[in-house]
């Protein structure tokens, strides 16, 4: 498990991004899988099919640019539930 000083390892790297049964799952690298209730990540439940699947995956996390939303793999691995971003007055999902 990485720490929060510790640099991304490529074994941690997402290679695809699922969203079923009321999860968002991640399988890394390396064949493990992260699975997180969907529910933590507002943004992204609301968003459309479309927008879910216009991702960005780099070594150390996951980009939706049509939401301007993103996800740590450390977060992700420590099982932190990430703090509720409130949209702008004029963002809509």
């Amino acid at each position: 498990m990485m720490k929060q000083n510790d640099k991304p390892r490529e074994e941690d790297r997402p290679v695809s991004v699922q969203f079923s049964d009321g999860m968002l799952r991640v399988q890394l690298q390396d064949g493990r899988e992260i699975a997180t209730p969907l529910e933590w990540y507002p943004v992204l439940m609301q968003a459309a099919p479309e927008q879910q699947a216009n991702v960005e995956l780099s070594l150390s996390g996951i980009y939706w640019p049509d939401l301007d939303e993103d996800l740590s793999i450390a977060g992700m691995l420590r099982g932190v539930r990430p703090p509720q971003r409130k949209l702008k007055a004029n963002e809509s999902i």
